[in-house]
Parts: structure tokens; sequence; C-alpha cells
């Protein structure tokens, strides 16, 4: 696999990600529904910083590993292949349903900012994905892991920017295509479950060739 074929399987599987109806997509909506368009792109904003620690988060983990004990870099690949197909597995089977988006309590566009940051901050959830994505798309043989960790933060920010950003600005018809609307959310949760398995099959079978 190339770096730039890397990189598209790496967005292919984050845009799967974000996409899928969750806490911090319903925290956005929540607030651009009750204090307009500023107030949802304020959480946006916060949420692209709680990913942007995440990524750093992540790339230091990857970083620190591959430099001090690389003989663990190629089982924790496999490691983390096989919680992302666990993942997979479990949205496969799951019924995302999303019944209402409630009311955002915040009462200025930095509040929203802050628990922005701190809803994706606090996802214990999150740090867990990062450790097992990371050592798949992360690797010493494609060069410096810093300059990789920077593309790869700047497509997380940017993605979250362009997922959130548009439910901010569209969130009527947002929460229109979500809350009751049943079939639709099974259908990304289960699309993002096999996009999982794939790509965990396909990572799996390139740790082990290494």
């Amino acid at each position: 696999m190339t770096y730039g074929e890397n990189l598209w399987l790496f967005f292919t599987l984050l845009f799967g990600i974000i996409i899928l109806p969750g806490m911090d997509m319903m925290f956005v909506l929540a607030n651009a529904l009750t204090r307009g368009r500023a107030a949802g792109l304020a959480a946006t904003a916060g949420m692209m910083l709680g990913g942007l620690v995440h990524s750093a988060y992540g790339a230091l983990g990857v970083g620190l590993l591959a430099k001090l004990l690389p003989v663990l870099f190629t089982p924790l690949m496999v490691a983390g292949t096989l919680y992302m197909a666990w993942i997979g597995f479990t949205l496969m089977r799951s019924a995302i349903v999303v019944d209402d988006v409630g009311r955002a309590d915040m009462k200025t566009n930095w509040q929203a900012f802050r628990r922005g940051a701190i809803t994706c901050l606090i996802n214990p959830k999150a740090y867990m994905f990062m450790l097992a994505v990371y050592p798949q798309f992360l690797r010493p043989e494609f060069g410096p892991l810093a300059p990789q960790a920077l593309i790869m933060a700047a497509m997380t920010a940017a993605t979250q920017f362009a997922v959130y950003g548009v439910i901010a600005v569209a969130a009527s018809r947002a929460r229109g295509m979500m809350v009751g609307n049943h079939s639709a959310t099974i259908w990304i949760g289960r699309c993002c479950g096999l996009l999982l398995l794939a790509i965990a099959a396909l990572t799996l079978w390139e740790a082990l060739h290494r």
C-alpha cells in the first residue's frame, strides 16, 4: 500500500465514523436548533479542538511505541484491527436510532465551544479508538511520524468541520433526516460497521505480512 492509498483509507474510515449519529453530532445539532447557526458552529469548533487533542494523543502513543518498543508495533496493529473488527461487528448488529435531540442549556457561543471540546475529550471510547486506529495508518515506513500525524490531524479537523458544520448550518433539515427516521440511522450505522470490518480485514492482512 502506498502512502496516498493509506491516506484515502484513513479518510474513508474517518468520514464513516464522524457521520455516524452519536453524542458529538447530537450536541452540535442541539445547539444549532436551540440558539442558531452561530452556536452550532461554535460547538463544531469545540469538537474540532477535542479531535485535535485526540489526534495528538494517538500520535504520541504510536510515536513512543515505535521508538521505544518497536517489536510491539506489529502486535499493536493486530490488536487494533481486532478491536476495529469488534466495533464493526457490534455496529452491524446494533440499531442506532435518534428519537429526540433535546435542548442545549448553553447561554453563549463560548459556552457552546467549551462544552463541545469537553464533550469530545471526556469520551473514553474516543481514546480507545485512537489507540486502535492510529497504528494502522501512522507508520514508520512512510517516513517521519510528525508530518504524518499533522496531516491526519488536519484531515480529522476538516472532516469534522465538513460534517458537523453542514449540520449546524442546515439544522432543521438535518433534524428531519435523523430524528424519528430510524431506517436511515440504522442504515448509516450498519454501513459504518461493514466499513470497519473491511478496513480491519485489510489492515490485519498487511500486519501479518509485515
